[in-house]
């Protein structure tokens, strides 16, 4: 078995989970925006996210070794995705239509696939490229309609969106840590930080039944999401995982117009149309060719009958799904693949 039929589609299943959860609660935290500052919200959100995942995060081991190696981009992933990405994407939320909001968070992919290319060197391909090009569109024809309050809304969610497209690449590439203490650590220090700036700038403590609600909401949009898609685009690379992550404004905006009652703008149609043929373009992404494994030593989740893990355990089968520090020897073959951790080659194309 190659080891693109096995882990491409666990990862493009993580990655769609984690869409589900995260555009569902996407526009009820645009609902909560009209009751309490950017910075209280954020900081609930994120805080919620790591109660939630703590109970899971303390199954996993803890090396203090591979925090220490780790620990940089660990940061940069705490202080852009878990800091300054919520707090700005809390602020246009308060100004922004919850079904554009929706739609205006498929941005990340574009954001994530240039930083992706351009300083981590994963492979794009024409596919993964059309389909941003195409998600592009669709954030343009929302930024550039409606009133000039909106427009500033959408520009705030589009920092929040660059925040977190350095994150996704820091973290797809980040195998020293599992992806529920990642979560953790965002939630603890980025939500704590959130929180008590609110409190600094003069914000009234919300309402318990607020208060209650951000946390579930952070548990479910940002907890589980965000621990799920880290598993995933390690499996096909943070382009990839992002690009099917843009399928959960397409359930935002249902949300919003079904349940909330938000008018349904033309524009927001035309824009749905555009990302949903960018996130099909995202099956069938990947490409074949001889390359070369250098010697690695990490430790993330793995099986035994991919072509990669043939590090042998006395009495474990070879299908069961486990994760431990390993090395791989220098090899070199040629297998259909995506930028999983094991293929982040450069490409002369």
């Amino acid at each position: 078995m190659s080891s693109m039929s096995a882990a491409a589609p666990r990862g493009m299943t993580r990655c769609a989970a984690a869409a589900v959860l995260f555009g569902a609660t996407t526009p009820l935290a645009s609902r909560m925006a009209d009751d309490t500052t950017a910075p209280v919200l954020a900081g609930l959100l994120y805080i919620g996210a790591a109660v939630a995942v703590v109970p899971f995060a303390r199954r996993q081991s803890v090396d203090p070794a591979a925090f220490r190696r780790g620990g940089r981009r660990l940061a940069v992933a705490v202080v852009a995705g878990g800091f300054l990405g919520p707090l700005l994407l809390t602020a246009g939320l308060a100004r922004t239509p919850a079904a554009t909001a929706s739609l205006l968070l498929n941005l990340e992919l574009v954001a994530t696939t240039i930083l992706a290319a351009l300083l981590f060197h994963e492979h794009i391909g024409r596919r993964v490229a059309t389909g941003t090009v195409a998600v592009a569109g669709a954030g343009v024809v929302l930024v550039w309609s409606g009133a000039p309050e909106p427009r500033l809304g959408a520009l705030l969610i589009a920092g929040a969106c660059v925040c977190w497209g350095l994150d996704n690449c820091v973290t797809a590439d980040l195998d020293q840590i599992s992806p529920e203490h990642i979560t953790v650590a965002k939630g603890v220090i980025a939500g704590s930080t959130n929180l008590a700036l609110g409190v600094a700038l003069g914000a009234a403590m919300p309402s318990i039944g607020l208060v209650l609600g951000a946390l579930a909401v952070g548990a479910l949009g940002y907890g589980a999401s965000i621990t799920l898609w880290v598993a995933g685009a390690r499996d096909i690379g943070a382009a990839r995982g992002q690009l099917l992550f843009a399928s959960a404004p397409f359930l935002g905006v249902l949300v919003a117009w079904v349940a909330l009652g938000d008018q349904v703008r033309t524009a927001e149609v035309a824009a749905l149309a555009l990302a949903a043929f960018g996130v099909s373009r995202v099956v069938g992404s990947h490409h074949l060719h001889d390359h070369h494994h250098q010697a690695t030593d990490h430790d993330h989740e793995h099986v035994h009958d991919d072509g990669h893990h043939v590090h042998a355990h006395p009495d474990l089968d070879q299908r069961v799904r486990h994760s431990h520090g390993h090395r791989h020897a220098p090899t070199r073959h040629a297998h259909p693949h995506v930028p999983d951790l094991h293929h982040r080659h450069v490409h002369a194309d």
